[in-house]
């Protein structure tokens, strides 16, 4: 077994209702280790060399809220010093703002929120990454948002929608993905009994705006949630470098 191999994955988690998700049981069929560091609870950031990858996953919190959250600075500087070392980085939502910001980008408040299962148009430049050129030209992923960001010098624009230009983009073996694919209709429950998200979502879209929400991402739960995977499939293969099992995909 190589070392790369032979190395867990790292799982950077802020809330407990945002795990991984779809792309958590992707990396478990192929048979993959992780550890989940509650970042938000307090829990102490590890070495990152002791780890093949860097999965950052979303939450309520803002990118900038250092004064606030002072753990925010040691994360970052963490997804800094890994990323410019070239360690694999798959960051989601929040875990985007957080490489951006990272890599010296402005992160900031966008002028709405973008929130609800909406189109994703990959860039050109996608037709030729090992990752995003698995996605359609357009397809429709669960936004939940108003927090954006700057393109970081060096990176290439992966996707973008009506409403933020900055949806995905890479930086050497780093991927930052603004929407979410890993959501499945039990995920999207656990984040509405959450007040805070409740209360957002209602003051973003009206009332009934939750059970829209949750019937949309049940329709199109089975093509988002393919998609991520296959998406992230590329990532653990094309980036990370490791062997997808026989049998499995």
């Amino acid at each position: 077994m190589s070392e790369t191999v032979a190395k867990p994955l790292l799982v950077l988690q802020h809330i407990a209702c945002e795990p991984p998700g779809a792309y958590e049981d992707e990396l478990l069929s192929w048979g993959l280790e992780l550890r989940r560091v509650m970042v938000g609870d307090g829990e102490p950031l590890p070495d990152w060399r002791e780890f093949c990858g860097i999965i950052v996953m979303g939450g309520p919190m803002g990118a900038c809220d250092d004064d606030r959250l002072p753990w925010l600075v040691a994360e970052k500087h963490l997804i800094a010093e890994a990323v410019r070392s070239g360690a694999p980085y798959w960051g989601v939502c929040l875990g985007a703002q957080l490489l951006a910001a990272s890599l010296g980008a402005r992160v900031y408040t966008g002028p709405r929120p973008e929130v609800g299962v909406l189109a994703v148009e990959v860039t050109d430049a996608a037709a030729a990454d090992p990752v995003l050129s698995a996605a359609p030209r357009e397809f429709l992923a669960l936004q939940w948002h108003q927090d954006t960001f700057e393109l970081p010098a060096g990176a290439t624009a992966l996707a973008r929608s009506s409403a933020y230009e900055q949806q995905a983009f890479r930086f050497g073996s780093a991927y930052a993905l603004q929407f979410h694919l890993e959501v499945d209709v039990a995920l999207a429950q656990e984040w509405a009994a959450v007040p805070e998200y409740a209360d957002a979502l209602e003051q973003s879209l009206g009332p009934g705006a939750l059970d829209r929400l949750i019937e949309d991402v049940r329709r199109h739960e089975a093509e988002s949630v393919s998609l991520g995977r296959r998406l992230f499939a590329g990532w653990l293969g094309s980036v990370v470098g490791l062997d997808r099992p026989t049998g499995t995909g």
